[in-house]
């Protein structure tokens, strides 16, 4: 679950988001559609932790994200909208440090891992360095490594964004079971479509403010 109490973040003068308010519930898919520079990512990377706002709150699953953030972001599965990866890595060995950032069992994480790289089209790339893999590929392995510690929330931006149709409909279909499984998804995107396919309930935003919120 994701709770947004009167969150607001300036950068100078410039106010990118203004006093949003917000309640997504667990298993809800919520798309929060807008054009670029309308505030998606500012909100993202508050609700992750990465900016601290400049006024209001935001819980994830209970924990407030700035006050409780080891315990609020251990329920989060992240993918920005440019992922980073340590290039020099492998795609197996970038998950096997993610499953330990998220102390997932060995066992269990080398099960998830199997999975997940079948799942997403990984298997030719396992081996590969990072650096060698081309974007639609790294997209499809952040999104994985996002997956591997069954995170309760699931927080994506714009994931659609360098994927083949048919890998678009791969995660896709991913998503919505898991968030028929339960997860809370968040998806940030300036596509129309992607958000009327996917979501029970989209937010317009506009320079900053939520200007429209329905099914």
């Amino acid at each position: 679950m994701i709770e947004i109490s009167d969150l607001s973040m300036d950068y100078g003068s410039l106010r990118a988001l203004d006093r949003l308010n917000l309640r997504i519930e667990p298993g809800e898919f919520f798309a929060f559609l807008g054009p670029n520079a309308a505030g998606k990512t500012t909100t993202i990377k508050l609700l992750t932790g990465l900016l601290r706002p400049t006024s209001g709150r935001a819980m994830i699953c209970g924990f407030d994200i700035q006050e409780q953030p080891i315990e609020a972001k251990r329920r989060v599965g992240y993918v920005p909208d440019v992922a980073e990866f340590y290039d020099k890595l492998t795609a197996l060995e970038f998950m096997a440090f993610i499953a330990d950032l998220f102390e997932v069992d060995p066992a269990h994480a080398r099960q998830r891992t199997a999975e997940l790289v079948e799942r997403f089209s990984l298997i030719p790339h396992a081996t590969q360095r990072i650096e060698n893999l081309s974007h639609g590929t790294k997209q499809r392995l952040a999104i994985a490594s996002a997956l591997l510690h069954n995170p309760e929330v699931i927080i994506i931006d714009e994931p659609m964004v360098g994927l083949d149709p048919i890998n678009a409909r791969v995660v896709k279909e991913e998503l919505k079971a898991r968030s028929k499984a339960g997860v809370t998804v968040f998806l940030s995107t300036h596509l129309l479509n992607v958000a009327e396919e996917l979501a029970d309930r989209v937010g317009i935003i506009h320079r900053g403010r939520l200007i429209a919120l329905g099914t």
